[in-house]
């Protein structure tokens, strides 16, 4: 091939190469955040429903502070998660651990304490009250922990607050109603764990989790890429 014939081709091949470049970045990225749908497989951007969800009032204002107790609770949480609080599990005397440390069900008192309700003492009483109801705490309980573990907050909760569905619809506004920011939702075994749910959606309208699970607090898109089922769903007050 002559020099001239070879200058030509290399001019055609960058040619080819920044028509394709200026193709892929025209056509652009979506920012939205990656969806799954209830199988756990990936969805194109394409067909991700783009929805509105309506936003349910419980006219109750614990703290008398102006704003409603689950906008309270979503504020306080994450309040809490912004301040980066590392996942430490431990046992703590007096039961609260110190800010720069805590677990998922730190996230949880931190968003009841934000809006005027002293959860540990809820559940401490209730526990000496109903004791039967509590087969973690094994008929011995210890104050310093049993507020900060899954399984007592999901009794309290079942026993305490309004029970919802453990469905959860990408695209539906009808079931994506009934999980508001604010919600407490806990998922089983074999990887236990509890979050408050954000007042923050996808775009199909799944919302985020305000929870810990290591290494730090954080907002994320986990409701339905948690690995074990969603065992509870709560609003409170019921």
């Amino acid at each position: 091939m002559s020099k001239s014939a070879l200058g030509i081709l290399v001019c055609l091949l960058l040619i080819i190469a920044a028509t394709l470049l200026f193709t892929f970045s025209s056509t652009g990225v979506s920012s939205h955040l990656p969806v799954k749908n209830e199988s756990g497989a990936g969805l194109s951007s394409a067909s991700i429903p783009v929805v509105t969800v309506e936003t349910v009032v419980i006219d109750h204002d614990q703290d008398k502070d102006g704003i409603l107790d689950l906008e309270d609770m979503v504020q306080g949480a994450r309040a809490y998660v912004n301040t980066k609080p590392r996942y430490k599990d431990a046992y703590y005397a007096g039961g609260y651990p110190p800010p720069k440390e805590g677990v998922c069900t730190d996230v949880i008192w931190q968003a009841f304490q934000a809006a005027g309700y002293d959860l540990k003492t809820m559940l401490d009483e209730d526990i000496k009250n109903n004791p039967l109801s509590y087969p973690r705490v094994a008929g011995q309980p210890d104050p310093n922990i049993d507020f900060r573990r899954v399984q007592n907050l999901h009794a309290f909760f079942k026993r305490q607050a309004t029970e919802l569905t453990l469905e959860v619809k990408p695209g539906d506004p009808e079931n994506l109603k009934e999980w508001q920011g604010g919600d407490i939702v806990i998922f089983g075994h074999r990887v236990e764990h509890i979050a408050v749910v954000s007042d923050r959606r996808r775009p199909d309208g799944v919302p985020l989790l305000l929870h810990n699970a290591g290494p730090y607090a954080t907002e994320a898109d986990t409701l339905l890429r948690w690995s074990s089922p969603i065992i509870g769903h709560y609003r409170y007050p019921k």
